[in-house]
C-alpha cells in the first residue's frame, strides 16, 4: 500500500458553466493505492476552488470542491477493463476530472437565498433591499388565486372525498 499527497497545477480548465476549476488553480490530491489480487486498488480525495460567477446576480464566486472516489484498475487479463494497470502505473488524471466536473453546481450561487437582479433595473437586490417587492403572482396564475388549498388530515379509514361521495 502507498499513500500520497498531492498537490496538482490544473493545466486545462475543468468544467464549462457558470463555475470551473480554472488552468493555473491547485488540486489537492490525497491518494491511496492499494495492491489487491486483481489490480491496484485506488482511493482519492480531491480539494479544489472552482471559480465563476452567481447565477442569479452575477457577481464573482469561489466555491469549494471535494470528491471522493475508488476505482480498481486491473492487470491486463485479456478482458476488457475500462482502467487497466499500465506498465505498473496508474493514470488517475481522468479519474479526477470526471470526478471534479460532475461535483460543480449546475447553478451555482453566492448564497442559498440569493435574491437575484432587480427585472427592471437590473440593480443586485441584496444590495437595494428597497426594491425588493412582494411576492410576484403572474397573471396566468391570477384565476387560480381565489382556490383554497385542500386540507389533508391524516389517513383516515375514509377520506374527504369517500365521504363527500357517499352524501351524493
Amino acid at each position: 500500500m502507498r499513500e500520497q499527497r498531492l498537490a496538482v497545477a490544473v493545466v486545462d480548465p475543468m468544467g464549462e458553466g457558470l463555475v470551473a476549476v480554472r488552468a493555473g488553480s491547485e488540486l489537492d490530491v490525497d491518494v491511496r493505492l492499494e495492491s489487491v489480487h486483481e489490480g491496484i486498488l485506488a482511493t482519492a480525495e480531491v480539494d479544489a476552488i472552482a471559480e465563476g460567477e452567481c447565477g442569479r446576480c452575477l457577481i464573482d464566486i469561489a466555491l469549494p470542491v471535494e470528491v471522493e472516489f475508488q476505482e480498481l484498475f486491473a492487470y491486463h487479463s485479456g478482458e476488457a477493463f475500462e482502467y487497466e494497470v499500465q506498465d505498473d502505473h496508474v493514470d488517475l488524471e481522468s479519474l479526477i476530472r470526471d470526478a471534479v466536473v460532475l461535483a460543480l453546481p449546475f447553478q451555482p450561487v453566492c448564497r442559498p437565498d440569493c435574491p437575484g437582479l432587480d427585472p427592471e433595473t437590473g440593480l443586485r437586490l441584496a444590495d437595494h433591499p428597497e426594491l425588493v417587492t412582494p411576492e410576484h403572482v403572474d397573471p396566468r396564475w391570477s384565476t387560480l388565486a381565489g382556490f383554497a388549498a385542500s386540507r389533508d388530515n391524516g389517513s383516515d379509514d375514509a377520506s374527504d372525498t369517500d365521504q363527500q361521495r357517499e352524501e351524493r
